[in-house]
């Protein structure tokens, strides 16, 4: 299916997901949950398809983490002196709202170079909202295994932001 044709079923899911995540950004935020909805939208356009429509949230947790790197990464970038803290607590991942996306993009990056689907999985809950079961779910694997990633995951991030 194309991005037109799945955007008005996902949506509100969307907009929420995305209400969440700015949630998390500090105070004075110039980008609303619809703004960033409506990016991600345009970043989904074109000749892409999808086959499900887990397919479709996967990449649109993909291209909200990409905005909101983008976006801190042109905020920082007259000021790369600042703190780098991501709080990481045992039930979710948490951005402190003057975290650095960059810091925890990298970090990502890393994980996925040595993980992909550990990387695969953090990305869908942190940026896409996801629940352990709709990530395993999305991923093909037990919601055990979803749960033990997850873990795996959060302590890798710790490791890596703490070393940066």
């Amino acid at each position: 299916m194309r991005p037109d044709d799945l955007l008005p079923l996902v949506y509100e899911e969307l907009r929420r997901l995305a209400s969440a995540t700015l949630a998390t950004q500090r105070p004075g935020q110039t980008l609303d949950a619809t703004g960033l909805v409506h990016e991600v939208f345009l970043k989904l356009g074109g000749d892409l398809s999808f086959a499900t429509r887990a397919d479709y949230l996967k990449a649109a947790a993909v291209a909200m983490r990409r905005i909101l790197v983008d976006r801190a990464r042109a905020r920082n970038a007259a000021k790369r002196a600042g703190g780098r803290r991501v709080k990481l607590e045992s039930h979710h991942l948490a951005i402190d709202p003057a975290g650095d996306f960059e810091a925890l993009d990298g970090a990502l990056s890393w994980l996925a170079i040595e993980h992909p689907r550990v990387a695969e999985l953090i990305q869908l809950r942190f940026f896409g909202g996801s629940t352990l079961a709709e990530c395993a779910e999305a991923l093909g694997v037990s919601e055990r295994t979803a749960d033990t990633w997850w873990a795996y995951g959060r302590a890798w991030l710790a490791v890596a932001l703490k070393e940066d």
